[in-house]
């Protein structure tokens, strides 16, 4: 049997929320960046989770702008900000059926890999946080401490496929045998890489991607943050996800009063 790993998307997926908007306070508030830039931002975030933005023209244009805007910072502070923040504004966020759904593939002896467009600075910290240590992230070049305005690797679209591959080559995994789960048809080919993939919490055009395929459809709703996901252990783990005409069986919890499980059907 090859070896086997589960691939997370990060935003909506495994968390409540853009990780990259979330700390767009802090870097206002530290004057990273200007009022204008935060709409701006939350602007093309929008764009790109209605659908509009999916398209590889459109993520080279958000690539473009995400390196310009962050041109000239100091890595360092980048890094504390992440760090001081972190706990308020991602952990409240993490959807606990994802916190089950990961300790599961961990339990079964399975890598977990977050494989998110957001900045590895970001993407590690929330990795760490949820006891991931594998990321495949976007990086930005450095030059003396500081972001050069350069693009490293940009993992969105297909390039995430491209970092997911050769991490399967340096570690021998069967890709046949892995997971992936995404909530956006920007991460088809993600999906399409694997053996295993799950749509969570999907947009449109991937859901009718998953009903056509008969690829599993989760539903999670309950972000509850670290601490209560702790004190609130469920007595009984509940897996439920429902593709078309197909119920499979995966990590999903029950957590404190949020013991309640939502499934999707699509005909």
């Amino acid at each position: 049997m090859g070896l086997s790993a589960a691939f997370f998307d990060l935003d909506k997926t495994v968390i409540a929320k853009s990780s990259a908007l979330a700390f767009g306070r802090p870097f206002y508030r530290d004057g990273l960046i200007s009022r204008r830039d935060v709409v701006k931002t939350a602007y093309a975030q929008l764009m790109f989770r209605l659908g509009g933005g999916t398209d590889e023209q459109s993520m080279a244009r958000t690539r473009d702008y995400m390196a310009a805007l962050c041109k000239g910072w100091r890595v360092e502070q980048v890094q504390q900000i992440v760090a001081e923040t972190l706990n308020d504004l991602i952990n409240p966020y993490v959807y606990a059926e994802a916190a089950a759904l990961i300790a599961e593939h961990q339990a079964a002896g399975r890598d977990v890999v977050l494989v998110s467009a957001s900045g590895d600075e970001m993407v590690r910290p929330i990795g760490a946080l949820l006891g991931i240590t594998d990321v495949i992230a976007t990086r930005m070049a450095i030059v003396d401490g500081r972001y050069s305005g350069a693009v490293e690797f940009y993992s969105a679209g297909s390039a995430k496929v491209v970092g997911v591959k050769r991490l399967a080559e340096e570690r021998g995994y069967d890709l046949t045998r892995c997971y992936a789960y995404s909530d956006s048809s920007s991460d088809l080919p993600l999906l399409e890489a694997v053996g295993h993939p799950s749509a969570v919490n999907p947009d449109r055009a991937l859901r009718r991607v998953a009903a056509l395929r008969s690829w599993p459809i989760m539903e999670f709703r309950h972000p509850v943050p670290l601490g209560k996901r702790l004190r609130d252990r469920p007595a009984v783990p509940v897996a439920a996800a429902l593709g078309v005409g197909v119920g499979v069986a995966i990590g999903f919890a029950l957590y404190g009063r949020h013991r309640r499980t939502r499934a999707s059907a699509v005909a």
